[in-house]
C-alpha cells in the first residue's frame, strides 16, 4: 500500500518557492546592511525652544484653571475639609477646632495665626481671603453704644415718636439692635404690605428679637396706619376670606365648613380650632377680621 505525499510539487511550484526565498533573503540584507537614515535633517534650536516655552506656558495656565479658588470666607467656621484645601496641616485645623469648641471667636487675621500657628507663607496666603463681620471690622466706640442705649431707655410721648410707616433706614437704625440690614427689612415689609396696620405686624420682621421690638415701640408709633376694610368673619364667602394674608383657599374651605358645623363662630379665637388654620398668624390675621 503506498502512501500518498502531501509535499510533492510540480517543478514550476519548485521554481516558484526557490524565487520567493531568495527574495525574502535579498530583502533581510538590504535591511540589516544599508543605513536609510538621512544626514540632511537640521533642527532649528530656536524655534524648539519657543514651541517648548509656549507648551510650558500652556501647562502653567491649565494648573492655575484646575487649582480650587478661593472666595471670601470666616475662618471661624473652617471645616477639616476646607482647611485642607486651604493647604492647613491635621494639627493647625484641630488646633482652630479646640478653640472653637471652647465657645471662643477669631476676630482677627493675626489672632488666627496665633491659635493655629500657620506659617506665614501660608498665612499671607489665605489672610487676604479673611471676611469677618462687621460688628469685628467696623466695631462702634463705647459712646455710640451708650448713646444707643440711652435712646432707648427714654421712651417718647405719644407726640414725639416718630410714625413706623413714614420713618427713613437713618431713623430706624437710631434704635438699638436694629442695623442697616433690619431697617432695610422694616421697610421692605412696609412696602410690601403698603404700610403697616398695626405695630403686632413687627413679629413678622425675620430676626427682630421681642427686646428689639419693645424698642422700637418706645420711639414709634402708627400716626398714619394703613386703612383696613375688615371681612365680616360669619357671613364671608371664600374669594373674600382669601383676600387676608396667610389665608389660601384649602384654609377659607376649612373656615367656612367649620363655620356651618357651628352654625357660626362665637369668637375670632375658635379659628385656631381650623384645621391648617396658622395659629401662629392668629393676630395679623384679626387685624382684617370682624365676628358680625
Amino acid at each position: 500500500m503506498q502512501i500518498k505525499s502531501h509535499f510533492k510539487f510540480t517543478m514550476q511550484q519548485r521554481n516558484g518557492i526557490f524565487l520567493l526565498l531568495l527574495l525574502i533573503i535579498t530583502f533581510q540584507c538590504i535591511y540589516a546592511f544599508v543605513d536609510f537614515s538621512s544626514e540632511d535633517i537640521k533642527i532649528d534650536s530656536k524655534t524648539l525652544e519657543l514651541y517648548e516655552a509656549e507648551i510650558d506656558s500652556l501647562k502653567l495656565v491649565e494648573i492655575e484653571r484646575r487649582k480650587p479658588k478661593i472666595y471670601p470666607f470666616n475662618p471661624n467656621f473652617i471645616t477639616d475639609y476646607k482647611g485642607y484645601t486651604l493647604g492647613l496641616t491635621n494639627e493647625e485645623i484641630d488646633r482652630l477646632l479646640k478653640f472653637r469648641a471652647q465657645n471662643k471667636w477669631v476676630n482677627s487675621a493675626k489672632q488666627f495665626q496665633k491659635v493655629t500657628k500657620v506659617s506665614d507663607s501660608l498665612f499671607n496666603k489665605i489672610a487676604p481671603y479673611f471676611k469677618f463681620p462687621d460688628w469685628v471690622t467696623n466695631p462702634k466706640s463705647k459712646r455710640e453704644y451708650s448713646n444707643a442705649f440711652n435712646y432707648n431707655n427714654n421712651p417718647k410721648t405719644e407726640t414725639q415718636k416718630i410714625d413706623l410707616n413714614i420713618a427713613t433706614s437713618e431713623q430706624l437704625q437710631k434704635v438699638y439692635g436694629i442695623g442697616e440690614t433690619f431697617a432695610k427689612r422694616i421697610i421692605k415689609y412696609r412696602t410690601k404690605q403698603n404700610g403697616f396696620v398695626s405695630l403686632v405686624e413687627l413679629d413678622q420682621i425675620y430676626g427682630l428679637t421681642p427686646e428689639t421690638i419693645l424698642n422700637i415701640k418706645k420711639s414709634f408709633n402708627l400716626k398714619t396706619p394703613k386703612p383696613v376694610k375688615k371681612i365680616v368673619l360669619n357671613t364671608a364667602s371664600k374669594s373674600e376670606l382669601v383676600t387676608i394674608q396667610y389665608i389660601d383657599y384649602e384654609i377659607a374651605h376649612n373656615i367656612i365648613e367649620q363655620r356651618t358645623l357651628r352654625e357660626g363662630f362665637k369668637s375670632i379665637e375658635e379659628l385656631t380650632k381650623v384645621k391648617g388654620f396658622p395659629i401662629k398668624k392668629i393676630e395679623i390675621i384679626k387685624l382684617y377680621l370682624q365676628l358680625n
